[in-house]
Formats: C-alpha cells, structure tokens, sequence
C-alpha cells in the first residue's frame, strides 16, 4: 500500500505542470461533487433570478460578478462544475466501451467482421467530431440529453480502430495461440487476454478525450445547441456574456477561463500519462 501511495505521489510530483493540473481537476472533481452544499449563493446557482443585483461586477459580495440576471456567477461555475463533468465522463466512457468492444471484435475476429466495423468508423471518422457532432444535435434537436448522444455516435469510432490496431498485434502472441488451443471460449479469451494488454493506450486516449469533449459540449451550448436556459453549462455562460463582454466582461471570461483551465489540465495529465506508459513517443 505505501508503494502505491509513494508510485502515486511520485507521478504527480513529477514536474511543476503535473502538479498544477492535478491540483486543478482535483479542485474541479471536488467542486463538482460537494457543490450544491458549498456555493455561496445555492439558489441563483441552480437559476434563480436575483433582479436586484444585475451585472453587478467582481467584489466582495460577488467574488466573480453577477450576470443579466443578478445570479452570483461564482455560484453558477460551481453549479455547473457537476454538469460538465458528468457530460465528458458520460461521453467518453459511453464511447470507450462501445468502441473497445467493437475493437476486440475487429481484431479478434477478422474477415468481414473487421472489415464492416472498420468501414462503417472510417464513414464516421470522414468526419471532424465537431462537425458530425452539430450534423447529429441538429437532426435530434437542441439539449443537453441529445448534445450527448451526439458526442457519443461521434466519439466511439476513435476507440474501435485504436483498440483494433493494438489488439492485433497481441492477438498474435504465443499466449493468445496457447490458449485458443487448450479450448478456452472466444470470449475470455478476448476479456481476459486481450483487454488487459490494450488498456495502456485506452487509459492515455481517455484522459485525452476528457478534456476535449468538454471543449465540444462548452462549443454545442454556446451556439444553441447544447444545454439550454437556465442550466449553469459553462459554454452557455460563454454565450450568454458575448453581448455584453465590453461592459460585463466578467461573464464570458471566468466561465471562458474556467473551461480553459479544465481542458488543458485534462490534456497535460494525459501527455504525460503518454510517457509513462510509452516512454519512446516522449524521446
């Protein structure tokens, strides 16, 4: 247990940007866990108007300002904290089980079954995420619950030929032959065998992907797409300060900042998770 603990501390301390961004999720999962019990403000968190105190900017009273609607913008990042991350965590585990499972099979398998779940993801890669995602809300309709099925049918082909091209090559393995000799079932073998053995790269595209689905949702919500009024979605708080951004600078840009933050901490966490597990990409 203290080698975990010292392999843990170690890897966070790495260097000064590793620790930044581990202090910054860390401070965001928990803001995002425990935030309808500490916001400032609970009510006008949640999207209750507060007439009486319209963009009014930083101060004591309102640490971050206030917007078009007096509601205490600290209390609406906070409040919104829990819908960003269960919107990137939804997505991309949705997507990574899905494409991991269509992976092994590719892989596994072969022949035409390789063939049609390879072709239909290359369809679907022929397409830039943002762009099918915006084809896929459009068709659906404006929301958060459809913004999300839209992430997902443009995700979880990345996984399939990821997992695809790394579990080839552990497929032919002597292991792999052992044990489809001595009789053991298709699906352990690929479970128990396979799985295992691809979980590196799947780790490092997860924690990747984090990040940038919540710069595709954050996108969705602020040209009308994603989560709607009154929802405290930090893309929606970018939309909603646009038009007052000279006078009421401060609602765009804490909600913008905290996005920023977010995504690059998800991404620094990732590449240096990339060297971990591959140290030959970081020479």
């Amino acid at each position: 247990m203290k080698l975990k603990v010292r392999k843990i501390y170690s890897f966070v301390t790495k260097d000064f940007w590793t620790a930044l961004s581990t202090f910054i999720l860390t401070i965001f999962a928990l803001v995002a866990i425990l935030g309808k019990w500490i916001l400032p403000y609970p009510s006008e968190g949640s999207g209750t108007p507060n007439v009486d105190h319209v963009h009014i900017g930083p101060g004591a009273a309102h640490w971050l300002g206030t917007d078009e609607l007096g509601r205490d913008l600290l209390s609406r990042l906070m409040y919104g904290a829990r819908s960003v991350l269960f919107t990137s965590l939804l997505v991309v585990i949705v997507a990574a089980l899905v494409g991991t499972v269509l992976g092994l099979l590719a892989a596994f398998f072969g022949g035409w079954i390789d063939n049609a779940i390879m072709n239909i993801s290359s369809l679907f890669l022929s397409f830039p995420p943002l762009l099918l995602s915006l084809v896929a809300v459009s068709l659906l309709g404006p929301g958060l619950k459809n913004s999300l099925i839209a992430l997902m049918i443009s995700w979880w082909p990345w996984y399939a030929r990821l997992i695809r091209n790394e579990a080839r090559f552990v497929k032919l393995r002597p292991f792999v032959e052992i044990a489809e000799s001595m009789g053991i079932s298709r699906r352990r073998i690929i479970f128990r065998h396979l799985l295992p053995n691809v979980t590196s790269p799947l780790i490092i595209q997860f924690a990747a992907d984090l990040g940038t689905v919540i710069l595709a949702a954050g996108s969705l919500a602020f040209i009308g797409l994603g989560a709607q009024p009154p929802a405290a979605d930090w893309g929606l708080l970018v939309a909603q300060g646009r038009s007052v951004i000279f006078d009421q600078w401060w609602i765009s840009t804490f909600a913008g900042l905290a996005i920023f933050l977010v995504v690059l901490a998800f991404n620094s966490i990732g590449d240096v998770l990339r060297d971990h597990f591959d140290p030959r990409r970081s020479q």
